[in-house]
């Protein structure tokens, strides 16, 4: 989908980790897209390992003929496929923050950030927990600004909580949380084309807490988010037991679905695109999209490494409609 005025978006597309499938992904993602696509998009990484990942997939061609920035260098010595490595952890952080703060300046209209492993991160002594975490960083804001939003197997589904127990984040849950993630949530579908989602919200206990039965949290929570959304003009229905919901796709589809924890949101896309998620990080002033899987360090290097993931995040950010200022607020 191109924009309105007949070009596409300009990407700035990341290596990951280097030990990961990241560059490889990379690579042949950008082999994949017509040249004209291709020229849209500018690679961020260690020039050398993605000279030898090209090296490895025939692939100098294609990397010859893109733009690339040489961002989260990393000393020949420790550039190990398959490695779980501090020097490597930082250096899918260093690229991505190059990618980020360029998309900021206003170089590019969005950013694809490959595949991150965790442990490599914490190992370098970085406070993160997902790129939702690193956009807020970057640009200048709480956790609580920027949210997950998956995209595959025909559907959306924003996480108004991530990477913590269920305990912390019952403790964090409140109304303006689940309103703003939705809001989040609401200007992304705007972007990527859908102009009026229509959103459904999860419960946070068991059939929506069936009043109070099951506890006062939705009815302390996202019962008045609910009505709030609504009376900001958005059409939102909920909240409801995400089961509920979620059986009911097919024959009742929304645009966009509001889950309220990490694995309500998780579980239904694995399931139905397991390689083929993509993840945004949205509600920031930069929106970013990565793969709904991780640096597959078991084949890395092996050039065995399918791009789906990467070729989908792509293809929807090249395609991204102009920033405009949200149409939904809600005081």
């Amino acid at each position: 989908m191109a924009e309105p005025n007949g070009h596409d978006a300009r990407v700035a597309l990341t290596a990951g980790d280097p030990n990961g499938v990241g560059p490889e992904i990379a690579l042949k993602a950008l082999a994949a897209l017509p040249p004209e696509q291709r020229n849209s998009v500018t690679l961020f990484g260690p020039v050398e390992v993605l000279q030898k990942t090209a090296h490895l997939l025939h692939l100098q061609d294609v990397l010859s003929s893109i733009t690339l920035v040489s961002a989260g260098e990393i000393p020949s010595e420790f550039h190990v496929p398959g490695k779980v490595d501090p020097v490597a952890g930082r250096s899918a952080i260093d690229s991505a923050t190059a990618a980020i703060e360029a998309c900021r300046r206003g170089e590019f209209d969005g950013v694809v950030a490959g595949p991150h492993h965790e442990t490599a991160i914490a190992q370098a002594g970085i406070a993160f927990s997902g790129y939702p975490s690193l956009v807020a960083s970057v640009c200048g804001l709480t956790s609580d600004n920027v949210f997950l939003m998956l995209v595959g197997g025909g559907m959306r589904i924003v996480h108004v909580t991530l990477h913590e127990s269920v305990e912390i984040a019952l403790g964090r849950m409140r109304t303006e949380l689940v309103i703003a993630a939705t809001q989040a949530g609401v200007m992304a579908c705007q972007r990527l084309g859908v102009s009026a989602p229509r959103v459904a919200l999860f419960g946070i206990n068991p059939h929506a807490s069936e009043g109070t039965l099951f506890g006062p949290h939705d009815a302390h929570c996202t019962v008045p988010a609910a009505h709030a959304l609504n009376q900001s003009g958005l059409s939102v229905s909920g909240p409801m037991g995400a089961d509920v919901l979620l059986a009911n796709h097919a024959t009742n589809p929304h645009d966009l679905y509001v889950a309220m924890f990490h694995d309500q949101g998780h579980i239904p896309i694995k399931l139905l695109a397991p390689q083929g998620a993509s993840a945004f990080s949205i509600g920031a002033d930069v929106l970013l999209a990565s793969t709904g899987h991780g640096s597959a360090m078991d084949i890395a290097g092996t050039g065995q490494a399918k791009p789906d993931a990467l070729l989908r995040s792509l293809h929807m950010l090249l395609g991204l409609a102009p920033l405009l200022p949200s149409q939904a607020s809600v005081s």
